[in-house]
């Protein structure tokens, strides 16, 4: 399974609004899990198995939920049995199909 979520705290006590510390609490567990994972502004990506992804999921929202009285949660899966090197390997089909559309080209 390669999963895709954003989680963050509303209703902090941050005058400006950022979630950054909440989000880092997130990603350390992330990190920490010791399973293929990505960061970027927007997603953090895992891959591995249902359990042990959802169980990150859940550890990591725990952590945010330090940080206010409400949590957003967005999940986004993509769920393809016997596969396993997705995180990579997903990117790197599209780089190639990108370069291979650019030498069609006239």
């Amino acid at each position: 399974m390669l999963l895709a979520f954003s989680v963050a705290p509303s209703g902090g006590d941050d005058p400006d609004g950022s979630v950054h510390d909440a989000v880092a609490a997130a990603v350390r567990v992330v990190r920490d899990s010791g399973l293929p994972n990505r960061t970027t502004s927007m997603f953090t990506e895992i891959e591995g198995e249902w359990d042990e992804v959802f169980d990150v999921v859940k550890r990591a929202t725990e952590a945010v939920a330090a940080f206010g009285p409400r949590i957003s949660l967005v999940i986004k899966a993509d769920i393809r049995a016997g596969y396993e090197g997705e995180i990579d390997g997903k990117v790197e089909r599209l780089e190639r199909a990108i370069e291979d559309t650019r030498d069609e080209r006239p």
